[in-house]
């Protein structure tokens, strides 16, 4: 049987007691946002499941990354060839990341509107975020090329940039695990409208826009680059460690020992320690060489680790110390900057990220399954199973 039962029964019967806690501060939010989702939400069918209204997103942002990286695999035609991506494309882009964002936003709304909320429903929806993040990111970096000696960004700030980004979606449910309330991040609203913005003026005006100097000398891509490590180092994780303080002092913290505390944060930050000195020892600069692929893996790999994590603060269990994941990064990782691959770096590479795509959808699926057949419904249907 194709179908592994990756989740335990002691986190099945965990997923029963769970109940859904979720604070939005964010004024953009609060008060543009939310009045216009609640109007369209009046225009979904009652009919349709809100996992379906969650997967129809995904399914967008994941046809519009595709159809981008046709056109600019290595991430160099916004800089040596202007035109190679048609402007039609740039529109698309922006039409799937609102509606992606729309849809996204409505989901939750739609499950309370016909009553189908379940903690499948919340796992499903932020399984899909932990890996729409990378998504997101990865289909950006076309808009502003990689480094073309005069203008771009280089492909380690590529990296750098991602991994912030994923870190940042990272505290956010390490927020939760240790509080119990998922403060929804500020940061979410403000990129979903930057990216429709900056995908909207590349088809007004043309990608030259991002290879002309803004102010003082420095591009959009250095003031998007700037504001980000700005925002992540001085409002989202001071705000996070603020929250978990809080609640602290309060004494509702869900785990007492510092140990528990800071348990899910090892293995992504053991992930990412292994896909930095990859990056930084590898014999043929394999990010320099396969930057979407290296980057394209580093996304889908997080993903895996955090959906981890994210089961386990749903059904109030303990997190593996290690994912399993990172044993066979590390010999990989040691085959490439020991010399072992030699020549066939680029293709190992290219292997390995296939398998870790194909384990991560395998995972997605039979986890999907397990819930619904344990909470007898059905993922994209309102209707209940027949009890056998």
């Amino acid at each position: 049987m194709w179908q592994w039962r990756y989740v335990s029964g002691r986190q099945l019967d965990g997923f029963r007691q769970y109940k859904y806690s979720a604070v939005d501060t964010n004024p953009l939010s609060v008060y543009i946002m939310q009045p216009i989702w609640n109007k369209i939400i009046k225009i979904v069918p009652l009919w349709i499941a809100p996992n379906l209204l969650t997967f129809s997103g995904f399914v967008m942002i994941l046809f519009n990354y595709f159809l981008i990286s046709f056109y600019d695999w290595d991430y160099t035609a916004s800089g040596s060839s202007p035109g190679l991506v048609p402007t039609w494309v740039w529109l698309f882009s922006a039409f799937t990341t609102f509606c992606a964002y729309a849809l996204d936003s409505i989901d939750g709304k739609h499950a309370r509107r016909t009553q189908s909320s379940t903690p499948l429903g919340e796992l499903f929806d932020h399984g899909l975020d932990s890996w729409a993040t990378s998504i997101f990111v990865l289909s950006f970096f076309s808009v502003c090329s990689r480094d073309n000696g005069k203008t771009g960004v280089s492909v380690y700030t590529m990296y750098i940039y991602l991994s912030i980004v994923l870190f940042n979606f990272m505290c956010s449910h390490w927020e939760k695990y240790n509080t119990g309330v998922l403060f929804l991040p500020w940061g979410y609203d403000i990129s979903q409208v930057v990216l429709i913005a900056a995908y909207l003026l590349t088809s007004a005006v043309g990608v030259e826009v991002w290879q002309k100097p803004l102010l003082l000398g420095y591009y959009i891509t250095d003031i998007l680059v700037i504001l980000l490590i700005g925002f992540s180092l001085f409002l989202s994780f001071p705000q996070t460690l603020y929250n978990i303080h809080r609640a602290h002092l309060k004494k509702t913290l869900k785990h007492d020992s510092l140990y528990e505390g800071l348990l899910p944060l090892v293995s992504p930050l053991l992930l990412f320690v292994l896909l930095t000195v990859w990056v930084v020892l590898s014999p043929s600069n394999i990010l320099a060489k396969q930057p979407r692929l290296f980057l394209w893996m580093v996304g889908v790999a997080f993903s895996n680790v955090i959906c981890k994590v994210i089961i386990c603060q749903m059904s109030g269990t303990r997190p593996e110390l290690f994912h399993w994941f990172l044993l066979p990064l590390a010999l990989v990782v040691y085959a490439a900057i020991s010399g072992l691959l030699g020549w066939m770096e680029e293709a190992v590479l290219a292997v390995f990220t296939a398998l870790v795509t194909a384990a991560h959808v395998h995972y997605g699926v039979c986890v999907g399954r397990q819930l619904s057949e344990h909470l007898n419904i059905y993922i994209f249907s309102l209707k209940k199973r027949i009890q056998e």
